[in-house]
């Protein structure tokens, strides 16, 4: 039996991408038992709630993993969307960068795309990404600000299901 010291840097690799699996099967699951009580509307509203507290905690762990200090503009946004969960079993990246500006997209969406396999609609995210996304990054940096570029329920092309700019305010 092995002890997860013992483990190779692909066995954390994959202990790593099964942990972000997880947590995102628990809050979609968490999701649709609010959205089976309580309907759509209240569902989303309570995402936002978790998404506000959520997004900074994970934010300031990555910071501190990475020994950045917050204030580190769009480099430093660039670098810790990088290491969320989302990076481990989504397919993103950043499509323009400088040092004032970048725009991320999210490519392949685990969320939608399991959605997508069953017939089902997208699901309406933008709102809880605002606070998700604007969360995160003025965590980074207080000088982020964030807009939505699209999203769900937005039309979208169909190798992008959102995208963000996120521009440096001095």
């Amino acid at each position: 039996m092995k002890d997860i010291k013992e483990l190779t840097k692909e066995e954390l690799i994959e202990l790593l991408t099964d942990a972000s699996k997880n947590w995102l099967a628990h809050d979609g699951l968490w999701f649709q038992a609010v959205e089976n009580k309580f309907g759509i509307e209240s569902a989303l509203e309570l995402d936002r709630k978790a998404w506000e507290k959520f997004t900074v905690i994970e934010a300031k762990r990555i910071l501190k993993r990475l020994d950045i200090k917050p204030g580190g503009g769009i480099q430093a946004l660039i670098q810790a969307l990088q290491f969320r969960l989302y990076a481990h079993i989504n397919i993103q990246e950043v499509t323009e960068a400088s040092e004032k500006h970048c725009v991320f997209r999210m490519n392949h969406c685990r969320v939608q795309e399991a959605r997508k396999r069953k017939g089902l609609p997208d699901f309406p995210c933008k709102s809880v990404g605002i606070v998700e996304y604007s969360g995160f990054a003025k965590t980074i940096d207080p000088r982020i600000k964030t807009r939505c570029l699209i999203c769900p329920p937005d039309p979208h092309p169909d190798d992008v299901w959102c995208a963000w700019e996120f521009t440096l305010e001095l």
